[in-house]
């Protein structure tokens, strides 16, 4: 378990910011207690200092899993956001989606979201920004890149894409564990 360096700490907040926008800044700087990002084995953690400092008792080799996963970098050094980031996302973040029961289903086994399938979306979502897509219950269900801004949405075919998808809660369920953690 080691900091991030500098261009790590930069490739994680260019990511972030996709979703959130300015509050990353919540993130590190929490009320309640001060959080940090550590890697692990090309995979970012975000822990509580608290929970970091014990953590330091354990051998490196032992030490599987350590704080929340919000992603792993690949080998040619992008960053690359997990389900498991979700919880934090759907906190803070800018651009919402909402799916009619209809197409719940299609978003949770992985496919992109239709104009059909679309509830509501936050205004001025711009072209290609990070949103969150949740039910009509305001359950997250996972996240994505808008594929059409909000004005565009309105004049949109049935049939064309609104939300590429990125990941959904439905990874836990259709074994991709291997790939989370």
């Amino acid at each position: 378990m080691r900091p991030l360096t500098e261009e790590e700490t930069k490739t994680l907040f260019q990511k972030l910011a996709e979703y959130m926008g300015k509050s990353i800044e919540r993130l590190i700087n929490r009320s309640d207690e001060r959080h940090c990002f550590r890697l692990i084995k090309d995979r970012v953690y975000y822990v509580s200092e608290s929970v970091m400092k014990s953590a330091t008792s354990i051998n490196r080799d032992n030490l599987l899993h350590c704080g929340t996963c919000l992603g792993k970098f690949t080998k040619s050094g992008k960053f690359r956001l997990h389900i498991t980031a979700l919880d934090y996302l759907s906190q803070y973040s800018k651009y919402k989606v909402w799916l009619k029961p209809s197409a719940e289903m299609s978003f949770l086994y992985g496919n992109n979201v239709l104009k059909s399938g679309l509830a509501r979306i936050t205004e001025s979502t711009p072209q290609y920004a990070g949103v969150v897509v949740y039910n009509l219950a305001d359950i997250p269900l996972g996240f994505g890149v808008a594929a059409q801004t909000t004005e565009a949405c309105k004049e949109l075919d049935p049939t064309a894409n609104v939300v590429l998808h990125q990941a959904d809660v439905g990874e836990y369920l259709r074994g991709l564990e291997e790939d989370m953690f």
